[in-house]
């Protein structure tokens, strides 16, 4: 992987992270280049839809071009994401950048889920997100050993990872980006979500039991609910309102995991290999290409 093409097919974003990420990439050795519209505004959006979805298409279609870095994340790509050409390169970010997870999973292309233009232009070089970050760019294996979580269960998985923002995935229920579409049948799911509601992150995780995909998994990470407050009302707390949804099957569950809508979102490869391992001492989670 030399060359990084930053585009921005959702939210619009301040400048100023697309030319810290450039400068810190360039100094990684890598060749950056920008989509002609990673810069534009248009209310929320960063650009028009038509100008957004060329930016990806140029970017997957152009045989220089070795992984697509998302600018940010906001909304935006569930106005385009069907008009989207296969997925044949990385695609880095998370968020809203899910639904290009999925359409990259449809086509059995591994794609990062890490942090995008803000971090990487604001996070020291030495943080461990961002060496983690360079990690996984260089393609080496990564690997996790994260504390024990009460709410954990124990077990052993083997599957492509996939998912992302559960809202997202919401979203995307009974459509071909649908996690039910997957091929393989059995991955382990990530989830993780921001300023959602305690009844609707209930109402997601039905949606998905109902639907049958969380009686098809491996495994489920359980990443980052940020702002998402507990609501008295529901007589448990998010996590166990989680845990309740997924109490019917025997595959690990982790709780907590480091991914998400916070500062500390450590990188995963999705749809390629990883590894579960999660006991009384903790969890060991090992991801590659």
């Amino acid at each position: 992987m030399t060359h990084i093409r930053i585009i921005s097919p959702s939210g619009v974003i301040d400048p100023s992270y697309i030319d810290g990420a450039v400068t810190r990439l360039r100094a990684w050795g890598y060749i950056v280049s920008e989509g002609a519209h990673a810069r534009d505004a248009w209310g929320r959006f960063a650009g028009r839809d038509e100008d957004r979805l060329s930016d990806i298409v140029t970017a997957l279609q152009d045989p220089s071009v070795d992984a697509v870095l998302c600018a940010r994340g906001g909304y935006g790509l569930q106005r385009i994401i069907d008009r989207v050409p296969p997925i044949t390169k990385p695609i880095i970010g998370f968020s809203d950048i899910t639904a290009l997870h999925q359409a990259a999973g449809l086509a059995q292309q591994p794609s990062l889920h890490a942090v995008m233009c803000k971090h990487l232009a604001t996070l020291p070089e030495e943080s461990e997100e961002i060496q983690l970050f360079r990690k996984a760019l260089a393609g080496d294996k990564l690997e996790y050993r994260l504390p024990h979580h009460p709410l954990n269960r124990f077990g052993e998985a083997y599957a492509p990872i996939v998912g992302g923002n559960l809202s997202v995935l919401y979203g995307l229920q009974g459509t071909p980006l649908g996690l039910a579409k997957f091929s393989y049948r059995f991955p382990v799911l990530l989830i993780e979500d921001i300023s959602e509601r305690h009844y609707h992150i209930d109402r997601m995780m039905r949606n998905l039991r109902m639907s049958g995909v969380l009686a098809h998994l491996s495994g489920l990470v359980v990443g980052q609910f940020t702002d998402c407050e507990d609501d008295p009302l529901m007589k448990q707390s998010v996590y166990e309102t989680i845990k309740e949804a997924v109490a019917d099957y025997d595959y690990p569950v982790i709780f907590d995991a480091p991914f998400g809508h916070v500062e500390h979102n450590l990188p995963l490869w999705q749809h390629g290999h990883a590894s579960v391992h999660c006991g009384a001492d903790g969890v060991l989670l090992t991801n590659s290409l």
